[in-house]
């Protein structure tokens, strides 16, 4: 069962369909004038008129990029050179996709500043906060519609809202709702991916809305209304725009349907699995996706063992990252990271395909658990532990991977008399999350960190947790 359309959603039929038609009917240089020329620009501006309507925009406002990446790139350049003589100044929210954070990162190195707006732990970032960022030398204000990892809609009109009022342009990254949901009004540009809707991978989409500043980051094109260099690909839009379309017709009726079959994951997963945080906002939530995290298990293991059950989701651990750091918006949440998993539910999956899901689950994460030797309440407990005595103060974990420095902390809490501190010697950045989390979670309480040499350790830090129950 393929649950990971949040990564990317299959061909939808009637994208393949368009594809194979334009394929024949579009293939030619849609800025010629002869006749093939005229039928891939007849196309290509159908397409674009349909995008249009679906996002809430003006044709001559929409341009297609490379990408949903791409698109976010040239948006942020391209308001950030527009409204330069304004200022330098960035916001942009914690749990941005990556793609934002790197623009970021280039904006600051070349002498911009840039400030974060913080997320709750239910990945949603206040208003108050985000608007509290703004100043007079604001050029852009960059908000997601929905987060790719966790779900959770975003206030994006009561921010653009705030963000009108200063004059400050606000970009809505719309890649996970665009198709899905309806598009949140009070946007200055939009950007979305076609593969996230069912459409062909390689093409994306970046709308600026008339009367905003915009600067194209690159030579000048006359291709795209000059912000998009380049030879387009016809065919491709064409069945982009054909499956934005399709799915928005049939959002209705599905969104209903996968909202109740993610609430049952988000209720049972809990229930069968010991140890399980479910991150993200449970009401204000797109109705495909849902994340939760399990306490003791690597992640990487987990998606592997699911594979092998015939599951296909994905994961913010950092066991499963290629640069083994946490997912920066799970660690901007302040939850659990280790042991992620995300489900992201595609369009028709049955009821049946969910409970076999759920029926595997428990056996398998007890598997992966297993040669820890743990003691794990029953799910839905706290599993309160009886007065211990023995001054156990540290856990050496120096030199291990997350989430072993908390499977020692698991197994050794015990040890410790109620009011006793532990101090959990670790130099993953990872545990720096983790442990917390993990006391929240069990009930102890996080008493901060320290300096690792101030409990003999050479590197990393100490993580003090103090047992309660």
């Amino acid at each position: 069962m393929y649950f990971d359309v949040a990564s990317t959603a299959p061909l939808h039929p009637v994208a393949r369909q368009a594809l194979t038609a334009a394929l024949d009917e579009g293939w030619a240089d849609p800025a010629r004038l002869y006749r093939s020329g005229r039928q891939a620009r007849m196309l290509l501006d159908a397409s674009r008129e349909t995008v249009a309507e679906v996002l809430g925009a003006r044709a001559d406002e929409i341009s297609f990029t490379a990408s949903g990446t791409q698109a976010v790139q040239l948006g942020m350049l391209g308001a950030l050179s527009g409204n330069r003589r304004r200022g330098g100044h960035l916001v942009h929210s914690a749990v941005e996709h990556s793609s934002v954070l790197h623009v970021a990162e280039r904006h600051e190195a070349a002498g911009g500043s840039v400030s974060v707006a913080p997320a709750d732990r239910a990945g949603r970032v206040p208003v108050d906060g985000f608007a509290g960022l703004l100043r007079e030398d604001t050029a852009l204000a960059v908000l997601q519609s929905a987060n790719h990892e966790v779900g959770t809609v975003q206030p994006v009109e009561e921010v653009a809202g705030l963000c009108r009022e200063a004059g400050v342009p606000l970009l809505v990254d719309a890649a996970q709702s665009a198709g899905r949901v309806g598009v949140p009004a009070g946007w200055s540009l939009l950007t979305a991916s076609a593969h996230k809707w069912g459409g062909p991978p390689g093409v994306g989409v970046l709308a600026v809305r008339k009367g905003v500043r915009y600067a194209s980051p690159l030579p000048a094109d006359e291709r795209e209304g000059g912000r998009v260099p380049g030879f387009v690909n016809v065919p491709a839009i064409v069945a982009a725009a054909a499956s934005l379309r399709a799915v928005r017709a049939e959002a209705e009726r599905e969104n209903a349907r996968l909202h109740a079959l993610v609430e049952r994951i988000r209720t049972r997963v809990p229930q069968l699995v010991p140890e399980v945080e479910v991150v993200g906002d449970p009401v204000r939530r797109l109705p495909h996706i849902v994340t939760f995290s399990c306490l003791y298990v690597d992640g990487e293991v987990l998606l592997t063992e699911l594979d092998r059950a015939g599951f296909a989701v994905s994961s913010g651990s950092s066991c499963t990252s290629s640069t083994l750091t946490p997912s920066h918006v799970l660690a901007a949440m302040g939850v659990l990271t280790e042991g992620n998993v995300r489900v992201s539910l595609p369009y028709g999956t049955a009821e049946a395909d969910v409970e076999r899901f759920l029926a595997v689950l428990p056996e398998l994460v007890a598997g992966v658990r297993a040669p820890l030797g743990l003691d794990l309440p029953a799910p839905g407990t706290q599993g309160v532990r009886p007065e211990a005595s023995g001054p156990v103060t540290v856990i050496d974990a120096l030199g291990k991977r997350c989430p072993l420095p908390v499977i020692e902390l698991a197994k050794r809490i015990g040890e410790v008399a109620v009011g006793g501190t532990v101090a959990v010697l670790a130099d993953d950045e990872a545990a720096r999350l983790d442990i917390p989390a993990w006391c929240a979670m069990r009930g102890q309480e996080y008493a901060g960190e320290a300096p690792a040499a101030d409990y003999g350790g050479d590197r990393g830090a100490a993580y003090l947790v103090r047992r309660t129950t």
